[in-house]
């Protein structure tokens, strides 16, 4: 297949990194190639961008990267929109770099500065990305599946130890605004308790439960919490970092701790709690995840080829679908309540 001209098109990575990256860009320049399309990777995410640092990519530098976890072209998170000057020193290096496409792979960030780019002449394409799942517009974004299968297996792991020493254990898992990843690691690992962010926590109905586990005769409990769980008495998030990064968010962590402290006072149970932290964006995509980036790929250089700028490609059902970019962004995609009955599942 050739082009009608020659094009050519950026890609890159921002935001924090998950598996399925590289099967996005492997996909771009293999169907780019087909269609006789140019592809430039930038490094580093935006901050690439800001500074003009890209290099070729042809399908020898991106043969079989499918199945590795991460992204080549490395990833920041920082905002190319935060100033009118970083706005123009952006639309310079699209020209300076002749593209005539830019493939922005990221979450709500990333593609909501991909929208501001777009309004201000950038033609730009946007590829969801976030483990947490809480892109609206998208059944399922790229990583998540992998996270699952991760924190499934490390919550495997905690029951064997929780129930030797016989402890109650808390796990505190991703999801700064959404609980999916804690709500479908945890029913899948076997968690007796799972807390997330669209359920207000009772810490007497946590203890409750603990309780009784031991009356029965199961004298431990595996506890998965969603880190963006606010602490009841205060309404706030547990902030493991004060310090905000350029689109303005603290880095969240503690309320595994809090939990430990506060099951401990109040039942006099041994607890001990564990942080998943970056594991679970770590390692090779889940063949879900590989399938995902190279459908979405494809879709995404199809866009660019028919100058259907403005739009992110997402999974509707079994379809690979365009949407407009102010569809996917500023809208949280969070647990229905209907899906709440599912975080008690194994309560006993």
């Amino acid at each position: 297949m050739e082009a009608e001209e020659a094009l050519r098109i950026g890609v890159l990575t921002g935001g924090g990194d998950c598996p399925g990256l590289n099967a996005v860009i492997q996909a771009i320049v293999t169907r780019a190639s087909r269609y006789g399309i140019e592809v430039w990777g930038i490094e580093d995410g935006y901050k690439g961008l800001l500074e003009a640092r890209a290099r070729p990519l042809r399908r020898e530098d991106v043969r079989d990267i499918y199945a590795i976890g991460g992204t080549i072209l490395g990833t920041s998170r920082k905002n190319p929109t935060k100033s009118e000057e970083d706005i123009r020193r952006v639309l310079d290096n699209v020209k300076k770099l002749g593209l005539d496409g830019l493939i922005a792979i990221g979450g709500d960030d990333t593609l909501g500065a991909a929208r501001k780019l777009y309004e201000r002449g950038v033609p730009v394409v946007g590829v969801p990305k976030t483990i947490d799942n809480d892109l609206s517009a998208t059944d399922y974004s790229i990583g998540f599946w992998t996270a699952v299968q991760t924190i499934t297996e490390a919550l495997e792991r905690l029951h064997t130890t929780a129930k030797s020493h016989k402890r109650v254990i808390v796990a505190e898992i991703m999801g700064r605004y959404a609980g999916w990843l804690a709500l479908m690691g945890g029913l899948a690992g076997g968690a007796h308790i799972i807390l997330i962010p669209e359920k207000p926590l009772d810490i007497d109905e946590v203890c409750r439960v603990i309780e009784e586990r031991e009356k029965r005769g199961e004298p431990y409990t595996i506890i998965a919490v969603a880190e963006g769980v606010k602490i009841p008495e205060t309404g706030e998030l547990a902030v493991a970092a004060a310090e905000r990064d350029e689109f303005g968010h603290v880095r969240l962590g503690g309320i595994a701790k809090f939990l430990e402290e506060e099951i401990k006072r109040r039942t006099g149970k041994p607890v001990r709690s564990t942080i998943l932290g970056y594991i679970q964006r770590g390692g090779s995509p889940v063949a879900f995840d590989r399938i995902l980036g190279i459908r979405l790929g494809f879709k995404a250089v199809d866009l660019v080829k028919e100058r259907k700028f403005g739009y992110a490609v997402v999974l509707r059902g079994t379809e690979i679908v365009p949407v407009k970019l102010d569809e996917v962004v500023g809208q949280l995609r969070r647990v229905p309540e209907e899906l709440f009955e599912y975080t008690d599942v194994f309560r006993g």
